[in-house]
């Protein structure tokens, strides 16, 4: 019972709750960074503001989301167009900042004169769903099997994530290391050049003397 709470408590992280406000048609755009071949799920709610009760409805009738996930390249992992809520998924190619963009679109071809949103959205990173696998488990050990596989997936995912920080520190060192070699032999470039001048000038003025025989 402790390790399975422990793979609990390392689990949490990969999973991020939030809501935030938007008005009509108002582009929203997160950035996650995710590691490569790595399933990502958003689970989103839309809710409109109420101008008599003063308060956000429940649901948004007649309004739709429209999700588009994009990388730093340029590359479209996913465009399409949702209804007041439900869920989405992609699947990352390579690791690097994703670009997650939310925009609200009326799907009755209706004008709610910018009426202010409140959009909920649940990321969960490397997580699968097991509601639809439970739910045709005929018994509790199959369940239990089913959700100590998704601990495994998840613990591998954590690795994954481990190994993508691991390389990004790696090349971040390298990137120091090369940019403190350069600094050194810069400054030993500099000190060169002036002892250059040093001795060029002492020359000529040593020349300078022995021509007005000075010396």
């Amino acid at each position: 019972m402790p390790a399975v709470a422990l793979l609990l408590c390392l689990c949490v992280p990969l999973s991020t709750a939030f809501y935030f406000h938007a008005g009509e048609r108002e582009e929203k755009c997160i950035i996650e960074d995710i590691p490569s071949d790595t399933l990502i799920t958003g689970t989103f709610k839309l809710q409109l503001w109420d101008l008599h009760r003063q308060a956000f409805l429940e649901s948004a009738p007649g309004l739709g989301l429209f999700v588009t996930v994009t990388t730093y390249n340029e590359e479209v992992l996913l465009s399409a167009l949702y209804g007041p809520q439900g869920t989405f998924y992609f699947t990352s190619h390579s690791p690097g900042e994703h670009i997650i963009c939310l925009v609200s679109n009326s799907t009755r071809l209706l004008s709610f004169g910018g009426s202010k949103l409140r959009i909920h959205l649940d990321i969960r990173v490397g997580e699968h769903n097991l509601d639809e696998v439970i739910t045709q488990a005929k018994d509790r050990v199959n369940e239990v099997t089913f959700k100590l596989e998704h601990l495994m997936e998840q613990i591998e995912q954590i690795l994954k994530e481990q190994n993508y920080q691991r390389d990004r520190e790696e090349s971040f060192r390298v990137t120091s290391e090369g940019t403190h070699s350069h600094v050194l032999w810069w400054a030993f470039a500099q000190t060169l050049v002036l002892l250059s001048v040093g001795v060029f000038q002492m020359k000529h003025l040593k020349d300078f003397f022995i021509a007005k025989k000075l010396l």
